[in-house]
């Protein structure tokens, strides 16, 4: 059984940066679709990025763009989300998720997805 957990959430000042890590347990993520979800008080779950089960298509919310970076050691069986310039609208509860079948797509919406972590919190604030 896959069990996911995510780490290096805290509290950042804007315009910093954070490096959140999702480390994989039980099940190899070499062929699976992984994607990073943020969720802040009161709005709908909403997709940061995600990346496609062969690794050769990403898919970065246009608010994250030039911002965030999605990369995965499969060595480590862990993914990591990369998080740069960050802003006080940036602060949620980040989860990473994974889903194993197949798609030639990075799909990003949550519903796609079967496994995930218990979050962790990211704040920006001053």
């Amino acid at each position: 059984q896959l069990q996911l957990v995510e780490s290096g959430g805290g509290l950042v000042q804007p315009g910093g940066s954070l490096r959140l890590s999702c480390a994989a347990s039980g099940t190899s993520l070499d062929y699976a679709a992984i994607g990073w979800f943020r969720q802040a008080p009161g709005k709908d779950r909403e997709g940061v990025v995600c990346i496609s089960n062969n690794g050769g298509r990403t898919n970065y919310a246009d608010f994250v763009k030039g911002r965030f970076t999605i990369s995965r050691d499969n060595a480590k069986n862990a993914v990591y989300l990369h998080m740069n310039s960050l802003k006080p609208e940036d602060t949620a509860v980040y989860y990473c998720a994974v889903r194993y079948r197949w798609t030639e797509q990075a799909l990003c919406v949550s519903g796609e997805y079967d496994y995930w972590g218990q979050g962790t919190q990211v704040t920006v604030s001053s």
